[in-house]
């Protein structure tokens, strides 16, 4: 186990957080103090209208940003205290990410582009691709190792980004409207297979989507309106 990665307590822990942005003309306030705390194992929908502030809580959750003020911890770690590399270490260590446009590298394998993350880690080639190669077994493309993105259907770039989010083995997997490029049918396999990294292997999931169909999945929903939580979370 990483020695990044804690024994126990919360994966990922917002206190009292604020995110500002200086915009011409004045300050744009995207969260007003927020306190959410996401345990190991997880399942939770981030729900709310189009500028609510949840894609800004999604990126501070996953340490592609810090706060303006308040607390946030990153697998265990106060960011405050880290710097640009340690933080990118520990986002690595602790978050995999799954985004709707996929966000795969298109003249790259599907094994190759599953195991990029490891390549920050300092993972040798072969070693590498056989944990990218186990991870796509995992998702169902086991059989899809040399195909790249524009041999895929959406579905099955969808579950190649899911394995990628999952090769460093990660304690959440943050997925923004991982269903909205998908048709219904499609979007259903990628919602059980997600459902199933959470039940049968623990994977925290946490879901940024405008689809309260999606949402209602969710063994708890968090609904962001006007840079607030509107409800206890």
């Amino acid at each position: 186990m990483s020695p990044l990665r804690p024994l126990g307590g919360p994966a990922l822990e917002a206190v009292d957080v604020t995110r500002s942005y200086a915009l011409e003309g004045g300050t744009v306030q995207a969260l007003r103090g927020v306190s959410l705390t996401i345990d190991q194992g997880d399942y939770a929908a981030v729900v709310g209208p189009s500028g609510s502030g949840k894609s800004t809580l999604m990126h501070l959750l996953g340490g592609l940003d810090r706060p303006t003020t308040g607390v946030l911890r990153v697998g265990g770690r106060d960011i405050a205290a880290l710097s640009e590399d340690e933080l990118a270490e520990v986002r690595n260590a602790t978050i995999g990410f799954v985004f709707q446009a996929f966000q795969l590298l298109g003249r790259t394998s599907a094994v190759d582009n599953v195991a990029m993350p490891l390549v920050y880690r300092g993972v040798r080639r072969a070693e590498r691709r056989a944990r990218a190669a186990e991870a796509l077994e995992r998702v169902g493309m086991g059989h899809r190792l040399d195909h790249r993105p524009a041999q895929l259907s959406g579905g099955e770039q969808q579950r190649v980004a899911i394995a990628r989010a999952l090769v460093g083995d990660p304690q959440v997997l943050l997925a923004d409207e991982p269903t909205g490029n998908l048709d219904t049918r499609t979007g259903e396999e990628v919602m059980a297979l997600l459902e199933d990294l959470n039940s049968a292997h623990g994977v925290a999931v946490v879901l940024v989507t405008h689809d309260l169909d999606v949402a209602a999945r969710a063994r708890r929903q968090v609904r962001v309106r006007d840079g607030l939580l509107e409800a206890p979370a």
